[in-house]
């Protein structure tokens, strides 16, 4: 394989790594044209929902690379896309070759991780926080903190078996908000509204909804409707659980 082929596949690795992580369309342009022109390449990339398109030119404008990737798998990864981000101002400041640039590109794509404890435990309390935030008491912020803790640990285990997604914000909702509507039921608290309202937080699809404005302020007008659909899907799939719940267990304000 060619250098340009070898840099060419390597590039459209970052921009799937990117879109996998959950970064905008502009951050995943913007990565890869650095990394192009630090090795003299002219690149035109077209992205989609789940898609990276990549031609390179050299600045004579012949055609040297063209290639499509394209993923199933999406998430949110800060560090992975701090670290892709970095990756063209690092290889022109220590004149990396693109084997140097491959060997860091599966440094950064493969970053440690919190163990599973401590996100739960981190997660929920966020949650319990939020509650507080709200006008709850001592006793519905424990409450919001269980509630979130399983609904995350249910979340987490979905996800390991590869389920749809919306079906695992269904379900996660659904467990974190039946959680907290067993001790309404039960009249340790009198009233859920500020633990049934906050033990779903961790489930909003912030990032997503916020992309999706970001790519509609810079002109990708399909990525950011699909992405404002799904993530109005999800928001969905959270009130459907909610409701699930308050059916189930009869519960009045």
């Amino acid at each position: 394989m060619s250098e340009t082929n070898t840099f060419g596949t390597l590039l459209l690795d970052v921009g799937i790594a990117l879109l996998q992580a959950g970064a905008n369309n502009g951050r995943i342009k913007t990565t890869m044209s650095e990394l192009a022109a630090v090795y003299h390449y002219v690149p035109y990339i077209t992205i989609g929902a789940s898609s990276v398109s990549l031609v390179l030119h050299d600045k004579n404008g012949n055609k040297l690379f063209n290639d499509v990737r394209t993923t199933a798998v999406h998430g949110i990864n800060f560090t992975i896309i701090s670290g892709m981000s970095r990756l063209g101002l690092l290889a022109a400041a220590n004149g990396w070759s693109v084997q140097e640039l491959s060997m860091e590109f599966i440094k950064y794509k493969a970053p440690g991780h919190y163990p599973r404890l401590m996100i739960l435990c981190f997660v929920s309390l966020a949650g319990a926080a939020f509650c507080y935030t709200f006008g709850g008491g001592y006793i519905e912020m424990i409450i919001t903190f269980g509630a979130t803790f399983l609904g995350l640990y249910v979340k987490q285990q979905l996800t390991k078996s590869h389920v749809n997604t919306y079906i695992i914000t269904y379900i996660a909702a659904m467990a974190a908000s039946f959680f907290t509507g067993l001790f309404h039921i039960t009249g340790l608290i009198v009233s859920p509204v500020s633990a049934f309202s906050t033990c779903v937080l961790f489930l909003i699809p912030g990032v997503l909804l916020i992309n999706s404005f970001t790519d509609l302020i810079e002109g990708s007008t399909v990525n950011g409707i699909v992405k404002g659909v799904n993530a109005l899907i999800h928001v969905l799939a959270i009130a459907l659980g909610l409701l699930t719940t308050i059916v189930i267990l009869n519960l009045k304000g």
